[in-house]
Formats: C-alpha cells, structure tokens, sequence
C-alpha cells in the first residue's frame, strides 16, 4: 500500500512539473509576444530610394497600377485560414492555408505579378502585401525582386506588417513577418509619409492583424504650384461589423478633405476590401456572399472625389477553397479614387485567373487637367 502511495506521489509530481512547463511555456511566448508588439507611429517619413529626375506635367497620359500580391502564397489551390465560407446549399467551408507552398512558389507567383504590371508599362505602381522577410514566404525578399526589376523607378515600402513569431494556426504557424505596402514612380518624388489607420486593439486580434496604414507620396507637379498626391492603401479585411473600416474610411476622407482645399491632384489607389464598383452578383459562384464583402459607393467618400473601377473582371477571390472558375466567389475589390481635377481615360482590370495572387491587378490611364 505504502508503494502504491510513493507511485501515486511521483506520478502526481511528474504530472505537476509538466504542466508547471507547460503554463511557462505558454505564459514566457504570450509575454515573447506582448514584448515585441508595438504600433508604429503616425506621420512617418519615408525614405525613397532610387529617386528619379523627371517631372509630372499638365495634360500628359499617365498609367497607374495597383495589385495586392498576397506575400507569393496564392496560387490557384491555395486556402487561406481566416477564411471562411458557405456554399448556397448551407455547406459550411473554411480556409486551411498560412504559408506559402515552398520558395519556389513564392518565387514563381511574385515573378509571374511583375511580368503582369511590367507588360502594363505603368508610370506608377502599388503593390500590397510585400514581404521583406518572412516565414509565410519562406524569407523571399520580394521588395527586392520589384525593385531590380523595376530599375528605372523610384521606390519606397511602408510596413505594416511586422508581427512576432506566430504560432497560429498550430498546423501551419504564420511565423515572423516583416511586410509593406509598395509604391514606384518614374517621376521625382518630392515626399513620402506613412499615416497609421486605426486598428482593432482588441485581446488577441491586434498581435495577429495587419499594421494597417496608407502612404502618401507628394510628386511636384511642372510649372504648376499643385502636386499630385499617390495614396497607396490595404484596409482592413475580416472586421466583423464593420467599425473599424468605417473609423478607417473617415480618417482616409478627412485627408482627402485637406487636399481638395489645397487644389491637389489626388490619386488613391489599392486594396480596399470593399466592393468599390458595385460588383455583387456579377460573376457565376455556387457560394453565398461572404461576410467580410462590405460595400462603399461615391457617397461615402469626401465630396469631390469618385471610386474609378472596372468590372471587366473580377479583382478578388473568396480564398475559403482553392479557386475554381464559376464556384468561387469573386467581386472587384482594387481600383483607384481620384478628385475632379483627375480625369480618368481607361479603367481595366487584369484577368490573370488568380494565377499568382488571390487578386487581380487593376490599371488606370489618366491625366491632371
């Protein structure tokens, strides 16, 4: 019986110390985490790098792009985790995806997305969802690879993403992140500053959500005491109710606001995460329309300015599956705003059929008047 005592105590003892190990474990990375989170800060200037010499002019055809590359993850069978869906007989679906098949893929998908905006010839282009080094892309440096590939550019990155190590989800952990979004102009770019949006700072959401910002870049305009004014911007997706896009919305509007009174030529352009060209039930899918499509018309914008969108093609696929023509649900997300001196000469969406992201790149032609 004393045996049996001394067994029990040491089984107890044994059980003890692992758990002892177990709630050290979780506490010392929940306090890994807490230490290394902080939001950057507001009005950050940003530094551009291979600043070129010529000027914007009055009255000249310019191009601009915008594309979310989605980190190189996406290719036509990738899911994304925080993902979910319902086909339209009630069954339930959900992404499984974090990170990117391999290097290689990342490698292809971003190669594939600068052919795509290269045979665009934009004078200026955005990308979302640049990664500089992280585990989700396997440590592909993709602001690298647009940048020697775009030589004859200037460029800039304002993070926001730049998270811990995350070990969510526990089948395939995000990792470590560091991730921007990315603006490049052929033209002399006078200024660049990193505003921060509101965030969810809710427990435990703002550890795992996007630093999300826009960059505003100041281009001095020939002959003319005006200055076009590029806003590169990713709102925030997933946000249930909609309350932080809309403090987002109104931050984004006050800007606008400022530079309508200063009579500048404004451009914004980007992945919004919002129907932008009243896309809903456009494309066939077998899929209910999901929760995170919100929508956002001329009326919610500062006045003077106007959404310019195309739906020759979507721009954005539901990515709680992998993508299947005609199932999948798609809705043009990405596009631009522009203010009444911008006049707009074509609006078009690139239909790369999701090959290299789970977005679509979109193009505009355009000239200051």
């Amino acid at each position: 019986m004393a045996k049996t005592k001394s067994v029990f105590k040491v089984i107890l003892k044994v059980v003890a110390i692992i758990l002892a190990v177990i709630i050290l474990t979780i506490g010392s990375y929940f306090a890994y985490v807490c230490i290394q989170y902080n939001r950057i800060k507001d009005k950050q200037t940003i530094t551009i790098n291979n600043n070129q010499d010529a000027q914007v002019v009055l009255g000249q055809e310019y191009t601009i792009s915008t594309y979310n590359i989605g980190f190189g993850a996406y290719t036509q069978d990738f899911s994304f985790f925080m993902d979910k869906g319902e086909t339209l007989d009630g069954k339930k679906l959900a992404g499984t995806g974090s990170v990117a098949k391999s290097k290689q893929t990342v490698l292809d998908n971003t190669n594939g997305a600068i052919k795509t905006i290269q045979g665009a010839s934009p004078d200026f282009a955005f990308f979302q969802e640049v990664d500089v080094k992280a585990d989700r892309s396997h440590k592909v440096n993709q602001y690298n690879m647009i940048n020697k590939a775009f030589e004859n550019y200037s460029n800039s990155i304002s993070i926001n993403f730049h998270s811990a190590y995350l070990f969510y989800p526990l089948t395939s952990p995000h990792g470590k992140t560091d991730a921007g979004i990315v603006t490049l102009s052929k033209y002399n770019i006078d200024s660049a500053v990193r505003r921060s949006l509101p965030v969810d700072e809710s427990f435990p959401t703002k550890f795992f959500d996007l630093d999300r910002c826009f960059q505003v870049t100041r281009l001095n305009v020939a002959s003319s005491e005006k200055q076009l004014v590029l806003i590169n911007i990713h709102l925030s997706a997933y946000d249930e109710g909609g309350k932080v896009r809309a403090k987002q919305l109104e931050m984004l509007n006050d800007v606008l606001k400022i530079e309508k009174d200063n009579g500048n030529y404004v451009i914004v352009g980007g992945d919004f995460n919002h129907d932008i060209a009243g896309s809903i039930g456009l494309w066939e899918t077998n899929r209910k329309q999901p929760e995170w499509v919100f929508v956002l018309t001329n009326e919610n914008l500062a006045d003077g300015y106007r959404f310019v969108a195309s739906t020759n093609a979507p721009t954005c696929r539901s990515t709680d599956t992998k993508y299947i023509k005609g199932e999948s649900y798609t809705v043009v997300l990405d596009g631009f705003i522009c203010s009444e001196n911008i006049e707009e000469l074509s609006i078009n969406n690139i239909d790369t059929d999701f090959m290299y992201s789970d977005h679509n790149p979109a193009v505009m032609k355009f000239k200051l008047v």
